[in-house]
């Protein structure tokens, strides 16, 4: 590893709140299991490292204490010109709902102040946004918990007036100077992420849009002319359209975070591209490509913290067939299709692909895609940098073959410390048997049954 590498690594990791993977857990459907039983579930059963509440939910709160798992908690669009107007109120409510929670062990790392508050035409709401984060970060002051949990706010791509090609990118003419330029000075001053909403899904147009959106490898680049450089994927242009707008501002070295993505697994006949299977591989796919260390073409070399969209299907939100079904699981947990985030394989049988109001319930009409029963280790999303260049320092070190993650190596790029580690890790893993606890590593590497190869780099 270069060292001028690991500084720039170490540097990004540094400037997020917490990189990893996580989900939004929305509980607007008519059967979801306790928050008790979701938390250990979550804490237990899957790789993820932490989860946004669409609230603050005191029994949901409560049930993350001691779990471990980071936690986002949001402030209702309601309650933001209320905390704007008064710091004395942002006082109370920090007190009232998130203090205790941090007391009793609950690990909050963020408040996101309202829902999608620039993309919506409410004139003051949109102007007490920022005013209600300040106050919000002078009541954490006042309770001393500023250095643990930041004040932000998740976007949706509508706060963008262009986004085709991403190196055009700006933001909303008189939302840019009035709104985001104070918000983004905000970010900066407090270490704190810009969080944007970003979904290939709704791009889609038609069927040959999907291999774009999906990182299907073969996928037709698409090339930025004010740049040159070549999009493989939807989810990278859409990072870059926001970056290249923040850059347009002067804050490109505000960090940013993928607050949602996801794909619905199900959806009415006429949406392109909603099915089990094409949710499996995007979800899958995401995962590993954010937290690859490649980055983006306008942001390369980087990892970046992800938030699939949703836990559970909601069938009590508004909108098309797809709104409702954007779930990793069922009310019992168990997975709808493999996204990879389960810390032990389970079979997943057959999904329907299209749900209409009229079905009482889907036909079983296409498979979801399976690793044939393989397994590969690889590093724990939060695990920390200097921890994972010891496992690569014990693997290589101990006479196994790292000839592939050397300089000139066909698994040398990207030249990350995760990007490495996974292949040292995960070829100790299958050189010892295979066995789960040959993946520990002192608790930063996991099993998964998503193959993390690419290209030439097969960890096979």
């Amino acid at each position: 590893m270069h060292a001028p590498m690991l500084i720039l690594l170490l540097s990004s990791i540094a400037a997020a709140d917490a990189a990893g993977v996580g989900v939004t857990y929305g509980r607007r459907a008519t059967s979801l299991p306790p928050p008790a039983d979701v938390a250990r579930f979550l804490a237990r059963g899957t790789v993820l490292d932490r989860v946004r509440l669409l609230n603050a939910d005191p029994l949901a709160l409560r049930a993350f204490a001691g779990m471990g798992l980071a936690v986002d908690v949001t402030v209702p669009n309601a309650l933001v010109p209320r905390i704007a107007d008064s710091v004395a109120f942002a006082r109370r409510w920090v007190r009232a709902s998130v203090a205790p929670h941090v007391a009793a062990g609950t690990n909050v790392s963020r408040i996101l102040v309202g829902r999608d508050v620039i993309s919506q035409a409410n004139r003051t709401l949109l102007l007490c946004l920022v005013p209600a984060m300040q106050n919000l970060h002078t009541a954490l002051l006042a309770t001393s918990l500023h250095r643990q949990i930041k004040v932000s706010a998740a976007h949706s791509l509508g706060v963008l007036a262009v986004s085709t090609p991403p190196s055009a990118g700006r933001f909303r003419e008189g939302y840019d100077a009035a709104v985001v330029k104070p918000l983004l000075g905000f970010l900066r001053a407090t270490g704190a992420p810009f969080m944007v909403n970003a979904y290939p899904f709704y791009g889609l147009t038609s069927d040959a849009d999907l291999d774009f959106a999906l990182f299907r490898v073969g996928a037709e680049g698409v090339t930025d002319a004010g740049t040159g450089l070549v999009y493989t994927n939807a989810l990278d242009a859409q990072l870059d359209a926001v970056h290249s707008a923040m850059d347009r501002l002067g804050f490109g070295d505000v960090d940013v975070v993928v607050a949602e993505t996801g794909w619905p697994w199900a959806g009415e006949d006429w949406e392109v591209g909603a099915g089990a299977d094409h949710a499996g591989d995007y979800n899958r796919n995401a995962i590993r490509h954010l937290g690859s260390g490649v980055g983006t073409p306008l942001m390369p070399n980087r990892t970046f913290e992800v938030s699939i969209f949703s836990l559970f299907d909601e069938n009590l939100k508004p909108g098309p067939m797809s709104e409702h079904h954007f779930g990793l699981f069922h009310a019992d947990m168990t997975p709808i299709y493999d996204a990879g985030i389960l810390t032990a394989p389970e079979y997943v049988g057959p999904v329907s692909a299209k749900i209409t109001p009229a079905a009482p319930a889907p036909a079983p009409d296409a498979g979801v895609a399976d690793s044939g029963g393989r397994q590969w280790c690889v590093p724990t999303p939060a695990a920390d940098a200097a921890v994972l260049q010891e496992n690569i320092d014990f693997v290589c070190g101990g006479g196994m073959d790292c000839g592939p993650i050397r300089p000139g190596g066909r698994c040398y790029e990207p030249d990350t410390v995760q990007g490495h580690a996974a292949y040292a890790m995960n070829l100790y893993f299958r050189s010892n048997g295979q066995h789960e606890f040959d993946c520990d590593f002192g608790r930063t590497g996991v099993v998964t049954t998503v193959d993390p190869s690419f290209g030439s780099c097969n960890f096979t």
